[in-house]
């Protein structure tokens, strides 16, 4: 994806802050859990925070968490959710943050929106020796049948390949390799998935696959077809037809330690 393209599609969120906030699903604390281990520390970036969605399951699990986040619309919905965290604007190109003050950094669907030549060395100014840099992914479980029909139905603006298990690992897993600018300091990257789900509505589903930014940037008219068609499967299904049901989800973590000096 060329620069314009994705400045486009990571600048689209704002317009949504609030259904972003109300509808995009939260972390499995287990992946959390596992994305930390074994930090030397509590101290933990949330990069590129957005409504605070990674910032709480962090909040909750005991972590001494900041967030940073470039846009301000979404920035006002995490500090409205959640005031007690310290939240500032900032980017993962430019961290307002001082050197080797915090113990690991991590992105809730938000790394591959990064410009990692600059962002790697600025994430490795940050971490403290051997600290942690861990990206995060809620993905869907596209093994199961409706799901995997949901995603064809949708296309890929609003499930793309990165969005579903059979795709986030080929998808992201060159996120950390030779040009990311942490490549000299760090191990060998690490992949694991840990099972997650969100309670939807055949609408409050549709209303999450529109906070997606393959879906924002549509035209009005080209985004209310997708929409449309994806309720009218919705609908259509036994397992989604009726009242509240499970989305089944994954929480994919690429992980990678920073090696000490």
């Amino acid at each position: 994806m060329d620069h314009g393209a994705r400045l486009r599609l990571a600048s689209s969120f704002g317009a949504a802050a609030a259904g972003y906030a109300e509808h995009r699903p939260d972390y499995s604390p287990a992946a959390v859990r596992w994305a930390l281990a074994p930090a030397p520390g509590p101290r933990v970036l949330d990069l590129g925070a957005g409504t605070g969605k990674l910032t709480g399951t962090l909040a909750a699990l005991g972590a001494d968490v900041i967030a940073v986040e470039p846009d301000p619309a979404m920035l006002a919905e995490l500090r409205r959710a959640l005031p007690a965290v310290r939240a500032v604007a900032g980017s993962a190109e430019a961290i307002p943050l001082p050197d080797a003050c915090v113990d690991a950094v991590l992105a809730g669907n938000a790394l591959h929106w990064f410009d990692m030549a600059v962002a790697g060395p600025e994430i490795a100014r940050v971490l403290a020796p051997g600290g942690t840099l861990a990206d995060l992914w809620n993905v869907v479980d596209d093994r199961i049948g409706w799901v995997a029909g949901l995603q064809r139905v949708g296309g890929s603006a609003a499930i793309g390949p990165r969005d579903t298990f059979s795709g986030w690992r080929s998808a992201t897993a060159g996120l950390h390799r030779p040009g990311s600018g942490l490549t000299a300091r760090s191990g060998s990257a690490e992949q694991a998935e840990f099972p997650h789900g969100q309670r939807r509505t055949a609408g409050s589903l549709v209303a999450t696959l529109a906070t997606r930014a393959g879906v924002l940037v549509m035209p009005e008219q080209e985004r209310a077809a997708t929409l449309s068609r994806i309720h009218a499967f919705l609908v259509g299904r036994p397992e989604t037809a009726d009242g509240e049901f499970v989305l089944p989800l994954l929480t994919g973590v690429l992980r990678v330690r920073l090696r000490c000096p």
